[in-house]
């Protein structure tokens, strides 16, 4: 089961995160600093694989981890997950959040962190893997994108007719308008 998946950038400032495993907002912050010491301190031609943090369950989970150009993609796995599968899904992570948004990089992140979460939630949920066919995920992302542009429609449309109404001049045509004499209705009226 995945316990954790973390993106920082080179200098340990988190650009996405999620935990699947409840800790609190300040476990959560040492654990992203510890596993960004732990990672980020290995030379580039060793595996990508360590063993996890004292803070996120020290031997029984394990560090996975790719790097590309300024971020790193961790995540926290334990003895069940193949570590070959784990890359192999950064690897479907990274190539659909590319395909997202052409060429990703640390801003998209940050600027467009609702999306990289939306990818992250078609891959895994629960901390299992739901889904690795990149063409499933990015159907499915089109999708959400149509049903979001279909629903911010009709959540305009309360304020299209608030503009209808003020376009129409409401106050000339009360005054505009003809109402029949009183006594003359009450006259007209038979009971």
């Amino acid at each position: 089961m995945i316990k954790a998946i973390l993106v920082f950038n080179n200098h340990g400032k988190p650009r996405l995160s999620k935990f699947y495993q409840y800790f609190n907002e300040d476990m959560q912050q040492q654990i992203i600093k510890e596993t960004f010491q732990l990672v980020s301190k290995r030379d580039d031609n060793v595996c990508n694989f360590l063993e996890g943090g004292s803070l996120i369950g020290g031997s029984d989970y394990k560090l996975i981890y790719r790097h590309y150009a300024t971020l790193y993609f961790v995540f926290c796995v334990d003895s069940s997950e193949s570590e070959l599968g784990i890359l192999d899904l950064i690897q479907v992570f990274v190539e659909t959040l590319d395909k997202c948004f052409e060429n990703v990089c640390e801003l998209d992140l940050i600027f467009h962190a609702d999306a990289a979460h939306q990818v992250l939630d078609e891959l895994v949920m629960g901390g299992m893997v739901l889904q690795t066919n990149m063409a499933d995920i990015l159907c499915r992302l089109h999708e959400q994108n149509k049903m979001q542009k279909a629903e911010a429609g009709l959540s305009a449309a309360p304020a299209r007719a608030v503009s209808a109404v003020k376009s129409m001049n409401l106050p000339q045509q009360l005054r505009d308008m003809k109402l029949p004499d009183l006594p003359q209705a009450i006259k007209d009226l038979k009971f």
